[in-house]
């Protein structure tokens, strides 16, 4: 089998060295998985330059999520040959490989009306989304929810599961592609921040109260920015600094305000509780069946290609997600 290989940390086109490997072997509580496709993230990167927060030593395959047809499984598997799943392999083993070995809680049975690239693309940005809105926001129908980088991967999920649960949304993108992106989507309004302010859209949309929930995988001054137009009773969702810088929050204006600052951490949330994992992608393979969420795809690139297609990832020109397809 071919595996993408970092022996050396640096740019991922300088770095990563497409190796013929040996197939893994069946081992109790894991399943052999062969890769129909693989998601790329903006981490791949990061880990191949040693800058990401997670830092394994050499060599080790990067990829975060597959989306595959289990080709064997252990004695006593809850899963069975041929059945279509996504799974999140582990470092130093990950999803660029055309098979993996991983473990059964690491792996979730999927709808076969789902392509490999759709599946591929959907465990992270939509668990993710899913946590922050309907657990961490508990948003309601009929709030108004503000969500920025409306057109990347997170950020179109939350769209749709704003949409989905009968909120109004607002979002922001970069320029007349992404915005237009954003209402088919399903945003009631979409602000191009590179030519209009969200603080005053806005305000003016809500009649000066604000956003009830403001989604942000930015930061820095998007985050200083949304503190601005939160509404009473608010809930400003951090997802993460895309934007580079981590912000402050003087505490006595969410006190005058009356909002919450909320963290998201999705991946401590399902590690400390795998079940309701589960429960959440149950609910989203149904969503998707309802018509109700659909992975937004920038492009396939064959899987000889992941150099290049990390290089079109770092540029931040694209929307939704990568996939690499063996």
């Amino acid at each position: 089998m071919k595996s993408w290989i970092v022996n050396k940390l640096g740019e991922p086109r300088d770095v990563l060295e497409l190796k013929e490997l040996t197939v893994p072997s069946v081992e109790e509580g894991k399943l052999l998985i062969q890769v129909e496709a693989t998601s790329l993230n903006f981490f791949d990167i990061l880990l191949c330059q040693g800058k990401y927060q997670e830092k394994p030593p050499t060599p080790f395959t990067p990829g975060a999520e597959i989306a595959g047809i289990v080709r064997a499984v252990g004695e006593g598997s809850r899963f069975k040959a041929g059945q279509r799943v996504v799974a999140t392999p582990a470092l130093p083993n990950g999803g660029l490989s055309e098979w993996v070995s991983v473990p059964e809680e690491s792996v979730y049975a999927i709808s076969d009306s789902l392509s490999p690239s759709e599946a591929a693309s959907m465990f992270i940005t939509y668990q993710t989304s899913y946590y922050a809105l309907y657990h961490r926001a508990n948003i309601q129908k009929g709030e108004v929810l503000l969500v920025h980088a409306g057109a990347g991967g997170v950020g179109s999920a939350a769209i749709q599961l704003g949409k989905a649960r009968g909120a109004k949304i607002i979002a922001t993108a970069g320029g007349p592609e992404k915005v237009q992106l954003c209402k088919e989507l399903g945003a009631d309004i979409a602000i191009d921040y590179l030519s209009e302010d969200f603080v005053d859209i806005v305000k003016k949309e809500t009649d000066g109260r604000g956003a009830d929930v403001i989604y942000d995988p930015v930061g820095g001054d998007v985050f200083d920015r949304s503190r601005k137009c939160i509404a009473f009773d608010g809930r400003l969702l951090v997802i993460g600094f895309a934007g580079g810088r981590i912000p402050d929050a003087p505490a006595n204006h969410a006190l005058i305000k009356n909002y919450s600052i909320v963290g998201v951490h999705w991946g401590l949330f399902r590690r400390l509780h795998p079940e309701k994992a589960v429960e959440i992608h149950e609910d989203l393979m149904s969503l998707y069946e309802q018509g109700l969420i659909k992975p937004l795809i920038f492009r396939e690139f064959d899987f000889k290609d992941v150099p290049s297609a990390l290089d079109v990832l770092a540029d931040r020109q694209t929307y939704g997600k990568l996939v690499a397809l063996p």
